[in-house]
């Protein structure tokens, strides 16, 4: 049937008069951007995968990819223009979160307002699970005129004021007092949850000096925590006396 004829340019955006290397290159980005290990394996990324890889087979093969553009024109689809109605029914947008939603889990409501959906705005409901690392994407199908067409979502980290994101490992800032700095021992800070964090200072510790709070920074993409480290600030003491005369 003409309407179960897979149109591989189509899955990988391309148009029909397209190079081996433009074949390539495509398959590659594509399978990065939709991997499952990177979309929390969704269903919709785990079958993106497969049209992806079913489409690389054929035209990766000059003589397979020969022998579909004929059936292609056999069954009369038109040539592809790189996707072009695809590629507008799909909407890419960065969401940022706060560095706790990543870690404790968030529910999101995702708005879109396309001037080219009759029915108006459109509401996606959005969960993020609990221990997900930032720039996880997630593909919302779209309904409507454009059923067919997705959402995809990535998160971002949001800029606070407390935490720094380094990679998967967070930043921040302890102030202590120059006796604490001398003598060594133990202080408490919140960590990125709000939850309070016991740091043991070594005695003599250096201005400046970064100290590790192993798995309490942000998830990772293939599971665990990065680190907190935690820079230290102290004023030394300077103390005046008068000499003897």
């Amino acid at each position: 049937m003409k309407s179960e004829f897979p149109n591989h340019y189509a899955v990988l955006d391309l148009d029909r008069r397209c190079t081996g290397e433009a074949i390539r290159a495509a398959y590659r980005r594509l399978t990065k951007r939709h991997h499952p290990d990177i979309n929390s394996a969704s269903c919709e990324s785990t079958e993106r995968t497969r049209e992806l890889n079913a489409a690389h087979e054929i035209l990766g093969d000059p003589v397979k990819r020969r022998a579909y553009d004929r059936e292609l024109a056999a069954d009369g689809s038109p040539a592809p223009s790189a996707g072009r109605r695809k590629i507008e029914r799909n909407i890419a947008k960065d969401v940022r979160l706060r560095i706790e939603d990543f870690i404790r889990g968030a529910t999101l409501q995702v708005h879109v307002n396309d001037p080219a959906n009759p029915d108006g705005a459109e509401t996606y409901s959005l969960v993020v699970p609990p221990e997900t690392a930032p720039g996880t994407r997630f593909r919302l199908p779209r309904c409507g005129p454009f059923e067919g067409g997705f959402v995809q979502v990535r998160l971002r980290v949001l800029p606070g004021a407390r935490f720094k994101p380094r990679g998967s490992d967070l930043r921040s800032e302890l102030r202590i007092n120059a006796r604490r700095a001398a003598q060594g021992g133990t202080e408490m800070m919140a960590g990125a949850t709000g939850a309070p964090l016991r740091l043991s200072i070594p005695p003599g510790v250096s201005r400046g000096e970064i100290l590790r709070i192993p798995g309490e920074g942000l998830p990772k993409p293939r599971g665990g925590r990065g680190d907190l480290l935690v820079r230290i600030t102290y004023r030394p003491e300077v103390r005046v006396s008068r000499g003897r005369a």
